[in-house]
């Protein structure tokens, strides 16, 4: 079992930036793939960022390249997500997600692709 847990998430303003961080305990001595998603209100939840276990491999939905940054630090068994110039359409409850991953270029991009997942943290951004 992998545990996860997010934080970083509050109020800003339009064109701010915040940093998400994921914090992995339990069997993290395994290989995982990374994942960001996000649900707005009324909306699925949809893939935000990926990042192979190794780093190496990375994947972003259009509307955040360029904005979003995903890293890890395996040492810390922590994923981040920089996001930078914040709009109102970035609102969401943002949540990571792990899977245990034998290619070191595996970046899964479906909700179904993850078995662990957070608890989601809250990204509010007003314009």
């Amino acid at each position: 079992q992998v545990q996860l847990v997010e934080s970083g998430g509050g109020l800003v303003q339009a064109g701010a930036s915040l940093r998400l961080s994921c914090a992995a305990s339990g069997r993290t001595g395994y290989r995982y793939a990374m994942g960001w998603f996000r649900q707005a209100p009324g909306k699925e939840r949809k893939v935000v960022a990926a990042i192979s276990w190794s780093g190496d491999s990375t994947y972003y939905a259009d509307s955040v390249k360029g904005r979003f940054t995903i890293s890890r630090d395996n040492a810390k068994n922590t994923v981040y997500l920089q996001m930078n110039s914040l709009s109102p359409e970035d609102t969401a409850v943002y949540y990571c997600a792990s899977e245990y991953s034998g290619s070191a270029y595996y970046t899964p991009r479906e909700e179904y692709q993850y078995t662990y997942w957070g608890q989601g943290t809250q990204v509010t951004v007003s314009s």
